[in-house]
C-alpha cells in the first residue's frame, strides 16, 4: 500500500505551501472578550454580581465581570481568569454555561470587538466577590422583575439594564431566559 497522496487546492498547492504564503493580516481580526452573569439563588431572591468598572471606556458605569482573550487561552479559560481577576471569585470552567455571542458592531467603543457570554449560579453565602484588578467596586444586586421589565438594586443604588456598560443589557437578558 503506498503512500497517500496530498490534496491540492483549486491552484495546485498543498496545504504546507498554501500556509507558506498565507498572509494573517490579510482580513481584520476582532479582538475576543468574554463576559460572565454570576446569579446568586436563593435567601428569598435572586441576584447578580456587577462590577463597577475603573477604567474607560464606560468608567464609572457598573457591568457584568469580563474581559480580554489572552493569546493560546481557551475562552471558558478567559471568562474563569477575568472573574478572579475582577471579583476575587473563583470559578472552574467547567461551571460556566453558554448564554450567548455577541459581536453587534460598536457594541465596544475601542474597536470591533467578539464576546462569548457565559453564566453561572452560585450560593451568595459561599462567594464573597472583591473588587481587582480594573473594577472599582463589586456587589450583589437584587433582581426585580416587573413584567418582563428588570430593575438591579442595591441599597439605594437602583439601576435599570439600559445602565449597564456595553451591551451588558443583552447578556443579562439572555442569561435570564437560561435559567427560568
Amino acid at each position: 500500500m503506498g503512500q497517500a497522496q496530498e490534496l491540492r487546492d483549486k491552484n495546485g498547492l498543498t496545504e504546507a505551501e498554501y500556509l507558506k504564503d498565507y498572509n494573517p493580516d490579510k482580513w481584520k481580526k476582532p479582538s475576543l472578550t468574554s463576559d460572565i452573569c454570576i446569579i446568586a439563588r436563593g435567601n428569598g431572591e435572586d441576584k447578580v454580581l456587577l462590577i463597577r468598572r475603573g477604567n474607560h471606556p464606560c468608567i464609572g458605569k457598573w457591568a457584568l465581570p469580563g474581559g480580554f482573550s489572552e493569546a493560546g487561552e481557551r475562552i471558558e479559560e478567559t471568562a474563569s481568569r477575568e472573574l478572579e481577576e475582577e471579583t476575587g471569585i473563583k470559578m472552574d470552567s467547567k461551571e460556566l454555561t453558554l448564554v450567548g455571542v455577541y459581536s453587534k458592531p460598536g457594541r465596544d467603543p475601542r474597536d470591533w470587538t467578539v464576546s462569548v457570554a457565559f453564566l453561572a449560579c452560585v450560593n451568595e453565602n459561599e462567594v464573597k466577590p472583591i473588587a481587582g484588578d480594573d473594577a472599582e467596586d463589586a456587589k450583589w444586586f437584587s433582581i426585580k422583575n416587573e413584567n418582563g421589565s428588570y430593575t438591579l438594586a442595591n441599597g439605594e443604588l437602583k439601576l435599570t439594564l439600559s445602565d449597564l456598560a456595553f451591551d451588558h443589557e443583552d447578556i443579562f437578558s439572555d442569561a435570564m431566559k437560561k435559567i427560568k
